[in-house]
């Protein structure tokens, strides 16, 4: 080696050995997942190929970089001082971002992993919500804490940020005092989200009625929340909002729901004809649930009845699509069948007037 250095020089030494590192590490890396992905292959459960889709990308970095540290320990003694002196310190940095990557990814691993079981596309996925809502929290806090550990990991590399660090912590006292003002409604909406995540007064697919728009609940973060309204656009609200101001939860305990239709009607419709009807309409919907469906006159004004159709659907898409459903077939049946029936403004008129405008009509067809 001190023969092939002499030929080189110092530069081209350290240079020829990072490249024979990196290129080691980078054979290895394609090496280990061939077989990792053969194994893989020959296994039924889909997990193990999840798993090395996660960890891939860390390991392209991670491998190369502990080739490089293991290289420049064996040949320290061909390499100069001042390489030295600048390769270890980036050396260390990178190992501990691709250690904490490779963390993450983990994490992101047992996620899909625990997730798997739990799946939001079914009928009843009350249970499902409240899992996706407890492990989406947990991991990104978790994520959090290994990003701090990494961040502090590589600020202990420097000698200088070490003293900064002890006088930083001399003084924690005060540092607290005007952290915790500058930042209480960050810190606010992070213990926000830690509570969140245990008592759930929403989770993720729940359907709510916020600040007067309907939408389902589409992503929790540890400081926000994303509703996705009806019409696609994002209602971005702090996390803090859902523990401190009222909403309305429509699948807290179930996704079932009531829906109401109200028609109005004049004196002589025939009740009992449009209940039937409404039954006969419900049960060719696909939407109702087969549950609740009742027909009552709920007020009645100096113009018109009121009927209120009261059904019931698995969710609140079906139960929209069923009260558009039976809104419009009730019309259809009231115009079809009693004309008569629909709303109508009746006016009275007293005999002497009507005598007076007869004989105007008469004198001006004269």
């Amino acid at each position: 080696m001190n023969i092939f250095s002499q030929n080189l020089g110092p530069a081209g030494t350290t240079a020829f050995i990072l490249a024979g590192a990196i290129l080691l590490g980078s054979v290895l890396h394609i090496v280990l997942f061939l077989v990792l992905k053969k194994i893989a292959e020959s296994t039924e459960t889909a997990l193990d190929n999840l798993l090395i889709t996660r960890i891939r990308g860390s390991f392209l970095v991670l491998l190369p970089l502990l080739s490089v540290s293991l290289s420049v320990s064996l040949f320290q003694e061909v390499m100069p001082e001042g390489a030295l002196s600048v390769i270890h310190p980036i050396v260390h940095l990178l190992l501990i971002v691709s250690i904490a990557w490779v963390f993450i990814g983990l994490i992101n691993y047992l996620q899909d992993t625990l997730l798997r079981r739990y799946q939001l596309e079914v009928k009843n996925n009350l249970q499902a919500r409240r899992m996706h809502t407890q492990i989406s929290i947990i991991k990104k806090i978790i994520t959090v804490f290994i990003i701090l550990l990494a961040f502090v990991a590589i600020l202990m590399q420097f000698e200088a940020l070490r003293s900064i660090g002890t006088g930083i912590l001399a003084s924690a006292g005060l540092v607290g005092i005007i952290v915790g003002f500058a930042a209480q409604k960050t810190i606010g909406n992070l213990l926000a989200g830690i509570q969140l995540a245990f008592t759930q007064p929403i989770r993720i697919d729940d359907v709510i009625v916020v600040e007067g728009e309907w939408g389902r609940i589409e992503e929790i973060t540890l400081t926000y929340v994303v509703v996705r309204i009806w019409d696609q656009r994002r209602l971005i609200l702090p996390i803090s909002y859902f523990i401190e101001k009222p909403f309305q939860n429509w699948t807290r305990e179930s996704s079932e729901i009531l829906g109401t239709v109200y028609v109005s009607v004049d004196y002589n419709t025939p009740v009992e004809a449009v209940r039937d009807q409404l039954e006969k309409i419900v049960k060719e919907s696909q939407n109702w649930d087969g549950k609740v469906c009742r027909l009552q006159v709920t007020d009645t004004t100096d113009k018109a009845m009121q009927l209120r159709a009261l059904v019931s659907a698995s969710n609140s898409g079906a139960a929209w699509e069923l009260r558009c459903e039976i809104r419009e077939k009730l019309n259809e049946f009231l115009s079809a069948n009693y004309p008569d029936c629909l709303p109508r403004l009746r006016t009275s008129i007293h005999p002497a007037e009507l005598k007076k405008a007869s004989i105007v009509t008469r004198e001006e067809n004269e």
